[in-house]
């Protein structure tokens, strides 16, 4: 019996080293959006598990509480929008940059709007003032773009009541008249329009244009410092996944689809997002001087010291 017991043992240890080693364990949190269309497409399609990550996808409700969650542990890598990122790092939070996800482009710009509620309207920017208007989230790439609209066209952004919405609730609040219009993109203003509850209104990332970066992947510097090479594994995932997409969108719109539990067919019906593996300090630059003109930032912030090794 013993020696029965002993032979068990040691066949176990055995299997046990001769098996390959254990995921690295990595919690992705990306808001309801085509953003982190990388992430999930490597998620689904079993790059992530090639490169020994063990990757859970998480949604996140907004932008903003991307950086608390990675401060507090919750999530090792997040997706925060370009501005959300800066303006944590300006307020003291030390994170990192470590790989690049969507970008700005034309078909991009065109389809990030203003969805009006029916019986609303909303043709102008100064129609917005006395309007209440639903954002995904303070301080987010759409919020910072919308008020850079107002300012260009001559509208107080104090005098249009701005309200935190999340992607998944907008249908429902302008179906429930809780707000005037959201500003939204994907397959979420294809859904509202597919209602019957709102129209499109003013393209105003469009008449801002630009080829930024809207959100990229993102880790506390203390985390990215004491896994270089889970960094690098992600890296090397993100960019193979973004090659995939490049190829065949189909994949990505299965992914999206999955995540953000859209009906394909309206992720297919929405502009596609265009991804770029990498992330620049001049990508970080333009955001800083935007920012840095709507006064959103204190303190004198680093581009390059922002991005991982």
């Amino acid at each position: 019996m013993k020696k029965s017991l002993a032979f068990a043992l040691a066949g176990g240890l055995t299997a046990l080293a001769m098996s390959p080693a254990l995921a690295q364990k990595i919690r992705i949190g990306c808001t309801s959006s085509a953003d982190c269309g990388t992430a999930m497409v490597a998620a689904d399609n079993g790059i992530f598990e090639k490169m020994g990550l063990d990757v859970e996808m998480t949604r996140i409700a907004l932008n903003s509480n991307i950086p608390p969650a990675l401060l507090s542990n919750s999530l090792e890598i997040g997706g925060p929008t370009s501005s959300v990122f800066l303006q944590a790092a300006d307020g003291g939070l030390d994170l990192v940059a470590v790989a690049g996800a969507s970008y700005m482009h034309e078909a991009s710009n065109e389809g990030t709007v203003a969805v009006i509620r029916d019986g609303v309207t909303i043709e102008k920017a100064a129609d917005f003032a006395g309007k209440k208007v639903g954002v995904p989230g303070f301080g987010a790439y759409i919020h910072i773009l919308f008020v850079r609209y107002l300012m260009e066209n001559g509208v107080d952004p104090a005098s249009v009541n701005l309200v935190e919405t999340s992607f998944p609730s907008m249908p429902d609040v302008i179906r429930t008249g809780a707000v005037d219009a959201v500003l939204s993109g994907g397959p979420i203003v294809a859904r509202i329009l597919e209602s019957k509850t709102g129209h499109l209104g003013p393209k105003f990332v469009s008449e801002l244009g630009g080829d930024a970066p809207i959100i990229f992947y993102a880790a506390t510097r203390d985390w990215a410092t004491a896994n270089p090479e889970a960094v690098q594994k992600f890296r090397a995932a993100i960019a193979e996944a973004a090659a995939l997409i490049e190829a065949d969108r189909e994949v990505a719109i299965a992914s999206v689809a999955k995540f953000t539990e859209q009906k394909p067919e309206l992720v297919r019906a929405t502009p596609p997002s265009k991804y770029k593996p990498e992330i620049t300090a001049d990508g970080l630059g333009w955001w800083l001087d935007l920012m840095k003109k709507q006064n959103l930032l204190q303190g004198s912030v680093d581009a390059a010291n922002l991005l991982a090794p």
